[in-house]
């Protein structure tokens, strides 16, 4: 999808359409009145105060009409200059548009609003001429926001929009929207019973569902298996720490407002951990090691909790609970380019297991001027950063460098994915970091017997695992590949009367195996239950009737497929198997 904001075209029909839906609101709810009206990625939207009234989806239909009825009079948009006084004068009747102006600074020459026709709004511009030009625009939904982003505020309505200059952009986008609402991980994980959410748990606080657990069960045995093979020892740390411990790292400092409240327990604060790096130092603090001991790489699949903002909840995929694949790598300064190779060699030798190519790598860099975000220490961020892009460089890795995106103890390799809808996505991540390792005071006997400080490398490969589960739920749209479907095989006997007790033996056989299968024994017709299985996005389906229980075979058929093969039962069990073994993905079988 086009990015409307980065697009200096779009950007301005789309400025300008947002003015469009606020003058044909006015018109439909003369009590409206207005907040902002941004362009944003997707489109546009505007908040608008109601008061009583509610604005309902199928109501856009009714404000699209009236918007094209703006249009079709042909007002010119006209800019205005005025001072803060009249600015104050000409909305006074608005309290949303009087703090705006009212938080404007007094030195300020002009304030600018736009006039088309009966309609003026407060606006920098740029604006398109003539609302003619507004011709090919679709509303897309409904949603409440708080003022000013505060939940203690008032609760606004936010209508959001999408403007083109020709129909066949607008078109085209519209399918994508539809794509993207058919492949929404939310919309699937419904489907198949994957996880659930309810307000009375919590907003952010997903549960994972048998179905699910199992599909978040595999991912984090992959990964463990992957890194136990690169001696990576793995621990189990608390999901809460003592205030001081944040303290400590500077966490509480930097982090303080991402964090959940601190808890009083018998003269003690402490708070739910957002990160796990504070447990690993002190897990290295627990003895003295020797030169010889380094790298010492932990790693945990950890409970995380952060404070995220309720218009940035979204299912498994930004929640405020969620589990990290973490680790941490304490190193010599000698070691820092040789272990970071490893950690970029397991991101793209995952990458190639769950084929994975759309992604894009960034150096992320501290912003020198940020005081306040960043540890304050240049040689270190001098340092840190030199040794990062040195590595880059010698494994001739592409990237780009993005200014103010560092962690505030180190600079990092982000690694962004394309994901098939929405925005860019960071799964995998190193960072490296001089800072907290002198903070706890870390340190290790070198080989001339002094006690020198180590240097971590902070990584998470798959990230998330809910962020990463979420990302393959939408791009196999559900139909995991077969070592990861919660669910691997169906059986479906042809009449349960006659095919039930060979279908029972069939099952019995691939558990034996440790193969995931269901029998569907339902007194339904069979084009139904094959209609279900495919629903279901079950890898392979398994139909048994005279033949295949005369001949002790079995025919299966792949999802997706229309072609049925029949086997015998060793055969398809080592076929099954080899899959299953070699995380073969749909494509390949």
């Amino acid at each position: 999808m086009k990015n409307i904001k980065e697009d200096e075209k779009l950007n301005k029909l789309n400025h300008s359409c947002a003015h469009l839906l606020a003058q044909a609101v006015k018109h439909l709810y003369p009590n409206a009145k207005f907040w902002v009206g941004p362009v944003i990625e997707e489109g546009f939207y505007y908040d608008i105060d109601l008061g009583e009234e509610v604005i309902k989806e199928e109501d856009l239909e009714k404000i699209e009409k009236e918007m094209k009825k703006c249009a079709k009079d042909s007002k010119n948009i006209v800019r205005h200059e005025i001072s803060k006084k009249e600015a104050l004068e000409m909305f006074k009747e608005d309290p949303y548009k009087m703090d705006l102006i009212e938080r404007m600074n007094e030195d300020e020459v002009t304030i600018s609003c736009y006039t088309q026709g009966d309609f003026t709004d407060l606006c920098r511009g740029p604006h398109v001429e003539n609302t003619k030009e507004l011709k090919y625009f679709k509303l897309l939904k409904v949603s409440g926001a708080y003022w000013k982003g505060d939940s203690k505020n008032k609760m606004l309505q936010r209508i959001y929009g999408i403007c083109f200059d020709n129909a066949e952009e607008l078109e085209e986008h519209l399918k994508l929207l539809e794509e993207a609402k058919m492949r929404d991980h939310r919309k699937i994980g419904k489907e198949l019973e994957l996880f659930m959410s309810d307000d009375l748990v919590g907003r952010g606080l997903p549960m994972f569902l048998p179905k699910g657990y199992i599909v978040w069960q595999e991912l984090e045995n992959y990964i463990k298996e992957k890194e136990k093979k690169l001696g990576y020892l793995h621990v189990m740390t608390p999901c809460v720490g003592n205030v001081e411990l944040y303290k400590t790292s500077g966490h509480w400092d930097h982090y303080k407002e991402n964090m959940f409240p601190a808890m009083e327990v018998e003269g003690e604060s402490f708070v739910l951990r957002p990160m796990n790096c504070p447990h690993h130092m002190m897990i290295y603090a627990n003895k003295l090691h020797s030169y010889k001991d380094l790298p010492i790489r932990i790693g945990e699949i950890a409970h995380d909790f952060r404070y995220e903002a309720s218009g940035a909840v979204k299912g498994i995929e930004r929640g405020r609970h969620f589990c990290q694949n973490d680790a941490h790598l304490f190193v010599t300064p000698e070691q820092i380019k040789d272990e970071f190779k490893k950690v970029v060699d397991l991101i793209f030798d995952v990458y190639k297991d769950f084929n994975i190519t759309d992604y894009r790598c960034v150096l992320s860099l501290r912003d020198k001027n940020d005081k306040e975000k960043y540890h304050p220490d240049d040689a270190m961020w001098d340092k840190a950063e030199n040794e990062l892009r040195e590595v880059l460089n010698e494994l001739g890795i592409t990237y780009t460098e993005e200014i103010g995106e560092a962690a505030f103890y180190g600079p990092k390799l982000d690694v962004n994915v394309k994901p098939a809808i929405g925005n860019e996505i960071t799964l995998s991540t190193c960072q490296l970091d001089f800072c907290l390792p002198s903070k706890f005071d870390l340190k290790y006997v070198d080989k001339d017997g002094e006690k020198k400080t180590p240097v971590v490398l902070h990584r998470a490969i798959l990230g998330s695992l809910g962020r990463f589960m979420a990302y393959i739920i939408e791009e196999t749209k559900g139909a995991f590949p077969t070592w990861l479907a919660p669910v691997q095989v169906n059986i479906i006997p042809v009449n349960c009367e006659y095919h039930l007790d060979y279908a029972k033996e069939i099952k019995e056989l691939l558990e034996q195996e440790n193969i995931r299968v269901e029998l569907d024994d339902r007194n339904e017709k069979i084009g139904y239950k094959m209609r279900e299985s495919q629903k279901n996005k079950i890898p392979f389906t398994l139909i048994l009737g005279n033949q295949e229980r005369d001949s002790h075979t079995i025919s299966y058929r792949i999802h997706g497929s229309e072609e049925t093969k029949n086997v015998s039962q060793e055969e398809f069990i080592a076929y099954i198997k080899s899959v299953i073994e070699q995380k073969k993905l749909n494509k390949d079988l």
